[in-house]
């Protein structure tokens, strides 16, 4: 079987056993938001398949793989200290799942997990492709890539640690951060996070079959637009901020960051 396939299907079946425990451990302690927390991790886990099994040119595999690696490390350690400082309290967004799911809630929320972590090897397959490429060089589109995702990394990062340093002052309860980042765009670590997914595609367009990964930054923006992001973030700050978050809307950018509208 090619390693294309074979790879994918070992990041399978080792996801779907772990997060089966991960589902369990969520039904005990009564707060799935930890999904969130393992989703992230999980690029880890998957990073250490393709460097074991994929056979392309080793200092690609390398780079590529450590890119995989750093940013799974980051977002699953700051998802840990975010869920970690309410561990006893579910985040309202899965509070809202489980009240919709609550006539098969456990069930459901087990498809979801599982969900999560196919999600994390469908977008693992640019990873793939990158790490079977036997070319013994990087070329330039790579290293634009690997700038990119640089920058996008260092700006997802900068957004998380604003919201969670204004988040951390009391005086800020049931206020709405519009500091640094969080001024130009009501939501910049998603916007990061989507560009980090685009500089991986471009890394990828000089791989064999690179031109599949497009498919990657499109559906992250599908879910970010109109499943798991977006919608569900503002519903949830609209509920808890009410007017403040209104105003909010009003004059910052959904996505991009850009200057204040005037109103």
């Amino acid at each position: 079987m090619s390693l294309y396939f074979y790879i994918p299907l070992i990041c399978i079946a080792v996801l779907a056993v772990f997060m089966t425990i991960i589902w369990a451990i969520a039904r005990t302690i009564k707060n799935n938001s930890i999904v969130d927390v393992f989703w992230a991790f999980n690029f880890a886990l998957i990073a250490g398949i393709i460097y074991t099994l994929a056979d392309g040119f080793n200092d690609r595999k390398v780079l590529v793989c450590s890119l995989a690696f750093i940013w799974s490390m980051r977002l699953g350690i700051y998802l840990t200290i975010r869920v970690g400082s309410h561990i006893r309290e579910e985040e309202g967004r899965y509070k809202q799942l489980r009240e919709e799911w609550a006539s098969n809630v456990n069930v459901k929320f087990f498809a979801f997990f599982q969900m999560q972590g196919l999600s994390n090897v469908f977008l693992a397959i640019p990873y793939v492709i990158i790490a079977l490429n036997p070319a013994p060089n990087i070329s330039i589109l790579e290293y634009i890539g690997v700038g990119m995702w640089l920058t996008s990394i260092l700006g997802e990062g900068l957004s998380d640690f604003q919201l969670a340093r204004f988040r951390k002052n009391p005086l800020n309860k049931g206020k709405v951060c519009s500091v640094g980042l969080w001024n130009y765009s009501r939501h910049p670590n998603y916007f990061f996070q989507f560009m980090i997914w685009v500089s991986v595609f471009i890394f990828a367009l000089s791989s064999p079959y690179g031109y599949i990964s497009i498919v990657c930054p499109l559906v992250i923006a599908y879910l970010i637009f109109k499943v798991t992001g977006i919608p569900m973030t503002e519903e949830q700050s609209l509920r808890s901020r009410g007017d403040a978050y209104r105003a909010y809307q009003q004059t910052t950018s959904a996505f991009i960051p850009w200057f204040k509208k005037t109103i």
